[in-house]
């Protein structure tokens, strides 16, 4: 039995959790709303401010979506109840970052500036030139801006100039030796 699958999803007050005739579960909180169709074999149940997922045998394939329903129902209910975030930081001399109005613009050693906006599901803070923080109350989506803004410059190993992760660690190369 799947260990992070048996253990049941509790639900804070505020927040509702439906699940309808096809398996589609719906999660509704102060922060926004979300929605999953569950695989078909799983069976969701709500009692109370408790929701549960269950497979129908020990075939493989159940195994692994046993786990993985689980784990998105529960990261549905944290996010519209606390929400995520991920914090990048910019490392390089004339690397910065500023937000004007809902627009993200990123400075990145380019010929342009480069520009994320805001949106109802995701919003950034930069609270100071070098420092990005990206929220939302969708995991997914506060995952795939980060990787977005990142992806626009890499770290890159000799001198760590880039875009990185708060807790990123880079692997460092050593640069030419002298003669």
């Amino acid at each position: 039995m799947s260990r992070i699958g048996r253990s049941p999803v509790t639900v804070p007050a505020g927040v509702t959790v439906n699940v309808d005739d096809a398996n589609r579960v719906t999660v509704k909180g102060p922060k926004g709303e979300l929605s999953f169709v569950a695989p078909h074999s799983m069976t969701v149940k709500v009692d109370g401010a408790v929701v549960t997922v269950s497979r129908p045998d020990d075939a493989k394939e159940h195994r692994s979506l046993h786990g993985m329903t689980r784990t998105i129902i529960n990261n549905m209910v944290v996010g519209v109840s606390e929400g995520f975030s991920k914090k990048l930081q910019i490392v390089g001399v004339g690397y910065r970052a500023a937000k004007e109005g809902k627009k993200l613009v990123l400075n990145l050693g380019h010929s342009h500036p480069i520009y994320f906006e805001e949106n109802e599901k995701v919003s950034f803070e930069v609270p100071d030139a070098n420092t990005i923080i990206v929220k939302s109350y969708d995991k997914q989506v506060c995952g795939q801006i980060a990787a977005e803004i990142r992806s626009k410059r890499p770290p890159e190993p000799y001198l760590g100039k880039g875009v990185k992760y708060e807790n990123e660690h880079i692997r460092r190369k050593a640069g030419k030796t002298g003669k």
